[in-house]
Order: structure tokens, then C-alpha cells, then sequence
């Protein structure tokens, strides 16, 4: 007997346990090969959150991860095609799927900023965009910011120490993190938002017409 398809607002099975599957293999690779620190990267955040999204079945994890991750998964790919076919980076930011020193295998797992958006935005058809999204993305950009302090400088994960494009700090840490993050949050965040505040209908509206009928 085959099993219905999940009413709309619900994330399907199959789709919930391949979010799980990929965190559990994603998860410790990428642990072993660039340590623990590495997970306040905002594009790793965003697979973490996106499965626990999926899982859960909430809207505004999965809302909050597509503001996130759309354009910068864009850039991603972008960069990696421009690497790939032309012999070097448009942009910069994925010379490390380039580097013969980590495992091919782990490389390849950051193929999840090609396939994410999709999923996402399949997601988002299915339960609806959630308005709070935003604020709630651009609170985890600055304790991502603020954490990465507290790296290497070296590393200058999220750009928290030097600007990707000047690379040069915009001043004192704390006015370089209010930059940065401003620059996240209407650069990156607010046109995404208002974007998907437009195509997608509200959360929960996918429930309470089933309801009405």
C-alpha cells in the first residue's frame, strides 16, 4: 500500500530521515578534518540548523537558514564553476575544494552549497515562509561574528577579522563586527527576505486552510 503524500506544512518523511543521515555523516567529517571551530562557519551553521529544520518540521529554522544560505550558496557556486572552468577564483572562498592536502571525499561533501537551495526553497513550498526569519538570522550572523573572535585571526572565519574584499579590518573590533554585520543584514539578508516574503505564502497558512476545509 503506497503511504499518502504528506499534507501540505509538513515535511516529508523521507526528507526528514535524509536531513539526519547527511548531518551524521556530514557532521564528524568535517569535525575530524577542520576541528570543532570550524562549525561557526555561517554557511556549516546553516546545514546544521537546516537539518534540524527539516527534522522538526519548523518553519522558521528552515525560513531563517534560506535568508541565510540563497545568495551565498550563489557566490559559492559561482566561484567554484569560475575555478573549475577558467583556472582560478572569481571571488574567492573555496580554494579548500581545490586543496589536494584534505581528503577528496570531505571536499566533496561541500557540494551541499549547490544542492541546499533547492531543498530549501522545495521546503519553504510545502510550509510557508516565516516572517521572523530575518531577525532571527541577523542575531546568529553577530554571536557568529562575536564567536569567531575568539579564533584564529588566521583563519578570519565569517571575515570577523579582515573584510573579504579590502582584506583589512573596518576598525576596532567592536566597529569592525557592527560593520560586518550590518553589511550581512542589508547586503545579504533584507533582499533575500523581502524576496521570499513575496514569492512564498505566510507559515502555518498551508495549515489553517486545510483546516477550514
Amino acid at each position: 500500500m503506497v503511504s499518502p503524500e504528506p499534507a501540505p506544512g509538513r515535511i516529508p518523511d523521507w526528507l526528514r530521515w535524509a536531513a539526519l543521515i547527511w548531518l551524521l555523516v556530514w557532521f564528524p567529517a568535517y569535525w575530524r578534518t577542520w576541528g570543532a571551530a570550524n562549525f561557526l562557519q555561517l554557511c556549516d551553521l546553516a546545514v546544521i540548523l537546516t537539518s534540524i529544520g527539516l527534522w522538526t518540521n519548523s518553519a522558521l529554522l528552515i525560513s531563517s537558514q534560506a535568508v541565510s544560505s540563497l545568495l551565498i550558496d550563489l557566490v559559492w557556486a559561482l566561484d567554484a564553476g569560475w575555478r573549475l572552468f577558467v583556472g582560478r577564483h572569481l571571488m574567492g572562498g573555496t580554494e579548500y575544494l581545490f586543496d589536494r592536502h584534505y581528503p577528496a571525499w570531505v571536499r566533496l561533501l561541500s557540494l551541499f552549497h549547490v544542492l541546499m537551495p533547492a531543498v530549501l526553497l522545495w521546503a519553504l513550498l510545502r510550509i510557508g515562509y516565516d516572517r521572523r526569519a530575518y531577525r532571527l538570522q541577523c542575531a546568529i550572523a553577530f554571536l557568529a561574528l562575536l564567536a569567531c573572535r575568539f579564533t584564529s585571526p588566521h583563519k578570519n572565519m565569517n571575515f570577523a577579522f579582515r573584510d573579504p574584499f579590502l582584506h583589512r579590518p573596518w576598525g576596532p573590533p567592536p566597529i569592525h563586527l557592527a560593520i560586518s554585520t550590518l553589511a550581512l543584514a542589508i547586503a545579504v539578508y533584507l533582499p533575500t527576505h523581502l524576496l521570499l516574503r513575496r514569492l512564498f505564502t505566510p507559515a502555518g497558512s498551508c495549515k489553517r486552510g486545510l483546516t477550514r476545509r
